[in-house]
């Protein structure tokens, strides 16, 4: 799989986990009461957020906590019904 494709295949794998939940982090995420699920995502993306600071000012990990946060991201996307394509819609859009 070429590298440009991954982000499409990491959001569809959230797809069917919120779609046809399986004993994992991400469905189990997801299948709490609505309020409830929504904001343990959002927890972890302000976690997550932090952790980039951090690895970023310690020169350490900045990759690792970076890919931590836009998986969190999208599956706050998946979360919210928002399609994949919508998001790249608005990077090109602002590319222009």
């Amino acid at each position: 799989m070429s590298d440009d494709k991954i982000i499409r295949e990491v959001y569809e794998v959230l797809e069917s986990r919120r779609d046809n939940p399986i004993d994992s982090y991400t469905s189990n995420i997801m299948q709490d009461s609505d309020k409830k699920a929504e904001d343990k995502i959002l927890e972890k993306i302000a976690e997550e957020a932090g952790e980039v600071i951090i690895a970023s000012k310690n020169d350490e990990n900045l990759v690792y906590e970076s890919a931590d946060l836009i998986f969190h991201t999208l599956l706050i996307l998946v979360y919210k019904g928002v399609e994949i394509d919508e998001l790249f819609d608005e990077f090109k859009r602002r590319r222009k």
